[in-house]
């Protein structure tokens, strides 16, 4: 019995990395890969992850976007618990191939777990001489109320 063919080629030259017809990513020295995640139809950044080898190979194979989880340490099927799906249109990958871009569809219209479309919901105020520096809401309104989609359960990217 063979082993099952590597899924990934092996970096050989900065020339096949750059120029190359074949995925040879490399992810840093913890095993990630930064993931900027955006909206197919309109290019709006829905949000910023990272992923290891399975989870960019179980987003290839799904067509449905996996990260790698941080905070709890592993695997992460977004919205295996909301229902709010990351449905593939694109995979794109850096010149280096060390960073990804998923253009993605989103089941629900919404992508931030605390309720709004976009993780991206706040800008930083430029304008303002006041400390500590102030955030400005872009999304006036939540998409979904993520205490009936989760729960009571305390979020574990929360300090």
């Amino acid at each position: 019995m063979t082993a099952d063919p590597k899924p990934f080629a092996a970096r050989v030259s900065v020339e096949q990395v750059e120029e190359g017809y074949v995925l040879a990513p490399r992810f840093g020295a913890d095993g990630l890969a930064p993931v900027v995640t955006t909206d197919a139809e309109t290019g709006e950044v829905l949000m910023m992850g990272v992923m290891n080898a399975e989870a960019l190979l179980a987003t290839i194979r799904t067509g449905e976007a996996h990260y790698w989880s941080r905070s709890r340490k592993c695997l992460w099927h977004k919205g295996a618990t909301s229902g709010l799906i990351q449905k593939v249109v694109e995979i794109r990958v850096d010149d280096d191939q060390d960073a990804l871009w998923l253009r993605v569809e989103i089941a629900g219209g919404a992508s931030c777990h605390v309720g709004y479309r976009s993780c991206f919901y706040r800008a930083v105020s430029t304008q303002s001489d006041s400390l500590p520096i102030r955030l400005i809401f872009t999304e006036s309104e939540k998409t979904f109320d993520p205490k009936q989609v989760y729960g009571d359960a305390p979020n574990p990217t929360q300090l």
